[in-house]
């Protein structure tokens, strides 16, 4: 196979991996909507967190909620933990960097937020940190994860969403998550603006 071929052969590969992802994804990531859209309109804020690929995908969706979409409207209040290095490393510093999500949603959090937590495979520690720091805070978690959820899936409770992009590729969970989020975002904006 040639690099032309394989790059082809990825691209076949990532919108299949879509198409397998549409049926399972479909519901949570609807549920996922009216429950951050109930959060907003009762001034709720959206805590996001991931690492890696994870924290790009955490910002990106903040950046959207917060200045717009594809349509314009009000700003939605949302907050990546991972953009803050001084806070990361003063947490990671003094404490240990399990924690640097959630002594975050410690002092910030308030019931009635939603923490969205990114994990390609659901075991990131501090990921898992932060989950917890949020039950303890009243908080819903929308977990967005891969293969089977790991250790964050099995966190969550009734009042907890699991958008779990099936498979255990990790480029393409984290493009199928890409997609989720910004399925959110027009979700979101058709929940508030209508059609």
């Amino acid at each position: 196979m040639n690099l032309a071929e394989r790059i082809y052969y990825t691209f076949q590969e990532s919108a299949q991996a879509k198409l397998n992802a549409a049926d399972i994804l479909a519901e949570p990531i609807a549920l996922a909507s009216e429950r951050l859209v109930q959060c907003f309109m009762n001034e709720g804020k959206l805590l996001a967190c991931g690492n890696g690929a994870s924290a790009a995908d955490a910002q990106h969706l903040v950046s959207e909620l917060i200045n717009r979409f594809e349509r314009e409207r009000p700003g939605l209040a949302a907050l990546a933990l991972n953009a803050d290095s001084a806070t990361l490393t003063s947490i990671a510093d003094d404490s240990d960097f399990s924690m640097v999500f959630a002594r975050q949603i410690s002092a910030l959090g308030q019931p009635g937020d939603i923490l969205l937590a990114i994990s390609t495979n659901g075991c990131s520690r501090n990921i898992i940190e932060a989950a917890r720091a949020a039950q303890e805070r009243e908080m819903a978690i929308v977990a967005l994860t891969g293969q089977d959820g790991g250790e964050l899936a099995e966190l969550l409770t009734d009042k907890d969403i699991l958008i779990c992009a099936p498979g255990d590729n990790t480029a393409r969970i984290q493009e199928i998550h890409q997609l989720a989020l910004h399925c959110l975002c027009d979700s979101i904006d058709h929940l508030l603006l209508g059609a």
